[in-house]
């Protein structure tokens, strides 16, 4: 009608429903506001479930057990939308409180004393993707200072695994307790991802290793408040820092997209590269938090691969919903069983049986050859190509019958695409 509309908030619907209608300008957020206060309870109540999985109990003696690291992804849309909750989740392990001003602005920390905490405070190394570096460099700064801050507490070494580890890699490299305590890495200015996900999905990566050098080079780069506004690679500390993670850690805070929706998930998995680090080769626990709801859950990435494979990859409502759609329905479903594929590179915790039903379901039945052939040859030859390089490398272990009628299949579609009648 022509009618002036006010602008209103973006982010998710479900979370803020004002999100809606769609059509109008759109507004975020202020960065120096976050962590909201919000933010910091609901951030609270996700770290306390994480930690319930995750500590043991001595049955004689009652006593605790807890991670001493654990490695975090930070993403830049998701705190807008979440309005800092996986910040705040970060500084809930250390055991530092962030404090507004008068105006909201977060620009204060303090300690959370060990008897308030009730447990030891745990070591952190957080990867930031290249937009929360361009979003939230004040943030990065606030996430460095709360590192440095627990690092230099004088408490008991086994109440603060900050301090433990940086105390031991500062005698170790020869540094400062506060270079040591570096904790915040991202990309160069201007670079963007680790490329893994660019990796797979073009078959370009010869080994694994390949893939976790790309990870620790382009993702290497530290934050340092001491010398606000530079960010210098500084790989030999962030080797340092990941070869003491016992856990991996990423939150899914949207309905909106799952993880193998898209590629940047597994991009920024780093559960190999800390298994390549370990001293003890031991594989960390990788965990996922779902906050895509009131009631926040926690689970293993094994369980959140089999939830997203059983609600999309092989959910009948999913695939049928994307075949009917046509060309780039095919293309849509070829693209999650590639991105799933990337989630054997990067952590190995996708099951035999979600390739073995994806194949039971797009490739044994001929009447669904049919309809992926005939819908995107193009997209068809893709999946066929990802399930025969799943065996290749070892990810799917499946009989030589399903091996030999992909190799069958492939060269049928590349015919048909070359053109050349049988």
């Amino acid at each position: 009608d022509g009618v002036y509309i006010e602008p209103g908030p973006g982010g998710d619907p479900i979370r803020n429903p004002k999100v809606l209608p769609t059509g109008k300008n759109m507004h975020a957020l202020d960065p120096q506001s976050i962590p909201t206060s919000a933010a910091v309870d609901c951030a609270k109540r996700v770290v306390d479930k994480l930690l319930d999985r995750l500590k043991t109990v001595d049955e004689e003696t009652g006593a605790e057990t807890y991670p001493e690291s654990v490695a975090f992804t930070l993403w830049g849309t998701d705190n807008i939308k979440t309005y800092g909750e996986s910040l705040a989740q970060v500084m809930e392990l250390v055991g530092v409180r962030p404090q507004p001003d008068a105006l909201g602005r977060v620009n204060k920390l303090s300690l959370v004393p060990l008897e308030e905490l009730g447990r030891p405070r745990i070591d952190v190394v957080v990867t930031c993707s290249g937009v929360f570096r361009d979003l939230f460099i004040n943030q990065m700064n606030l996430l460095d200072r709360a590192v440095k801050l627990a690092a230099e507490a004088d408490e008991p070494l086994e109440m603060n695994f900050v301090r433990k580890h940086a105390l031991e890699q500062a005698e170790q490299m020869g540094v400062t307790l506060r270079e040591a305590a570096t904790r915040v890495f991202s990309n160069a200015a201007g670079s963007y991802s680790a490329n893994v996900g660019l990796a797979v999905e073009n078959g370009g990566w010869e080994s694994e290793s390949q893939l976790q050098d790309q990870f620790l080079t382009r993702k290497g780069f530290a934050f340092d408040s001491d010398k606000p506004g530079t960010i210098n690679q500084q790989t030999d500390l962030f080797k340092a820092a990941l070869a003491t993670v016992d856990v991996t850690f990423q939150n899914l805070d949207s309905s909106e997209i799952s993880i193998s929706d898209v590629s940047h998930y597994y991009d920024s998995d780093p559960t190999k590269v800390v298994q390549g680090l370990r001293a003890d080769g031991r594989k960390p626990m990788a965990m996922m938090a779902d906050t895509t709801t009131a009631n926040a859950q926690v689970r293993t990435l094994a369980e959140t691969v089999r939830l997203d494979a059983r609600t999309k990859l092989l959910n009948p409502k999913f695939y049928e919903g994307m075949l009917a759609s046509g060309y780039e329905g095919t293309r849509e479903i070829t693209k999650r069983l590639k991105n799933t594929m990337g989630w054997s590179a990067t952590s190995g915790e996708v099951d035999n049986f979600v390739y073995e039903d994806a194949n039971d379901t797009f490739i044994k039945d001929p009447e669904m050859q049919k309809r992926l052939l005939e819908t995107n040859p193009n997209a068809f030859r893709d999946m066929v190509t990802t399930f025969l390089e799943a065996n290749g490398r070892g990810y799917w272990d499946t009989d030589d019958e399903n091996i030999d009628r992909l190799q069958e299949l492939y060269q049928e579609v590349e015919d048909r695409l070359e053109g050349i009648q049988a």
